[in-house]
């Protein structure tokens, strides 16, 4: 058997076009591998970055017993989707020979006199929760299929624009092959020949 009847570049009828395509196709491939590569690292080094951060604002954060002294009110925008916040006015100690007075988010069946959990800062000001173990992967889940699929999407952009080009010149080449031989083919006269041309 002729050795160059094997291997991939062995066909006589693969094309230089069917060559490239192949080559764009394994490069979209390997752009694969570098998307899921590229994304992991992306969500785990937002991971160990939001976790370092959470740390650090939970060391200022502290948890408080506050005592309601009026009725609720809404605070407009507050919670998730903009919705209202129901909140009171109360008083809390912190650090523990200081006393605060101001509004805090409570739930929505709290009346005057009664005990919530309220967060506060270092100076005993209103404050966030830190930030929970949920909160942090849910970030670093975002930004790593956030860079899984800016990748793809760019490699993909490339390599379909890579295979339009080579479509657009393929065809380009066999309409000029087919001008060539279709007359043969056919029968049909060239252009300026006679039917009396030898």
């Amino acid at each position: 058997m002729n050795h160059r009847t094997s291997g991939p570049a062995a066909n006589p009828l693969r094309r230089g076009a069917d060559r490239t395509r192949s080559l764009l196709h394994a490069a979209f491939t390997l752009a694969c591998l570098i998307a899921v590569f590229c994304g992991a690292v992306a969500g785990w080094t937002a991971w160990t970055d939001g976790s370092r951060a959470a740390e650090e604002i939970a060391r200022h954060r502290h948890a408080v017993t506050a005592t309601t002294v009026g009725g609720t009110g809404y605070r407009a925008g507050g919670g998730l989707r903009g919705q209202p916040v129901t909140v009171a006015p109360a008083t809390w100690k912190y650090p523990p020979d200081r006393t605060h007075r101001g509004t805090v988010a409570v739930p929505a069946d709290t009346r005057s006199g009664d005990t919530v959990r309220v967060w506060v800062d270092d100076r005993g000001r209103p404050a966030t929760a830190p930030p929970g173990t949920p909160d942090t992967a849910m970030e670093a889940f975002g930004l790593g299929t956030l860079t899984l699929t800016g990748i793809l999407l760019v490699s993909g952009a490339l390599v379909r624009a890579g295979l339009r080009i080579v479509d657009v010149r393929t065809s380009r080449a066999w309409e000029s092959e087919w001008e060539g031989v279709e007359p043969v083919w056919s029968g049909r006269l060239r252009p300026g020949r006679g039917a009396d041309d030898g």
